[in-house]
């Protein structure tokens, strides 16, 4: 067996797929990735923990998690950080779903 497929072999899913459907053009591949985990981020993000703020404070914010999220996607190759972002942001929604509908029925019976 050849390197190249041992590190194929040990990626998690998500960066796999990548891999695969950005075949020749690996670079590519690992943009793709960096965007999905930046993007997984700032919805989890957005829905656990975004509060108003200036803009000028969000500008930060978001700039700290760029940066991070550089970070992540080394990580990401051999660790589920994907799927772990992608987790969090589904338990993330249905909190919201509850409280959104615990809201409406309390805003009823009153």
């Amino acid at each position: 067996m050849d390197e190249q497929q041992f590190v194929f072999d040990k990626m998690y899913p998500t960066a796999r797929f990548l891999y695969k459907f950005f075949l020749p053009n690996y670079e590519m591949a690992g943009y793709a990735l960096f965007l999905v985990i930046f993007l997984l981020s700032v919805l989890v993000y957005k829905l656990g923990f975004a509060k108003k703020l200036k803009m000028s404070q969000n500008i930060v914010i978001y700039l700290f998690l760029f940066l991070g999220c550089i970070m992540l996607t080394f990580l990401a190759f051999f660790l589920p950080v994907v799927e772990g972002l992608i987790v969090a942001a589904m338990i993330l929604i249905l909190y919201k779903i509850r409280l959104h509908n615990e809201k409406k029925r309390s805003a009823s019976a009153s």
